[in-house]
């Protein structure tokens, strides 16, 4: 065999390595390793909010708006997370994973909307106009309720496929 042909044999064997490197970390191992980030940061979402609304039934409008944002800021880290793993998603992600993924974006997107029209309500309340701040408040509410359906579908999928998740990877 000539040099030439084993250099090309070489670059064929270290192209192909290369490429089976770039691969071994799957999108599931992606999505395995993001999951307990993400979990936290909804977590931290759900525990705000709820800390903004009690702070405003309180009167305690400028702590309220302080935790609302922060309600914003863990939702918008853990979506900005999911919308880099459905963006990488591969052929190794199966149909269930990413029902998943679209779930749980769907609610954090309209936690998000929860979140602003709860931020509406607090200036609002802070200016004295009680009516409006009372309806954005009614429809933050309806809101984080109506994103309690997507919770519920990526709760069943996990329940129906119980073996596709490791525990880690559930919300």
């Amino acid at each position: 065999m000539s040099k030439y042909i084993k250099l090309i044999i070489f670059i064929l064997i270290l192209g192909i390595v290369s490429y089976a490197i770039l691969f071994i970390d799957s999108s599931v191992d992606n999505m395995n390793k993001l999951m307990p980030e993400i979990s936290d940061g909804i977590v931290h979402g759900d525990n705000d909010y709820n800390d903004a609304v009690n702070l405003v039934n309180d009167k305690n409008y400028e702590e309220s708006m302080n935790k609302a944002i922060s309600a914003g800021n863990n939702y918008n880290n853990s979506l900005n997370k999911l919308y880099i793993l459905q963006n990488n998603f591969t052929t190794d992600v199966n149909q269930v994973h990413k029902d998943y993924i679209n779930n749980t974006i769907s609610e954090l997107e309209l936690k998000l909307k929860a979140v602003d029209k709860l931020k509406e309500a607090i200036e609002c309340f802070e200016g004295h106009y009680n009516a409006t701040g009372s309806e954005n408040g009614f429809e933050a509410n309806d809101l984080m309720n109506e994103s309690m359906h997507y919770k519920d579908i990526r709760d069943s999928l996990v329940v129906n496929n119980s073996k596709l998740f490791k525990q880690n990877f559930i919300i």
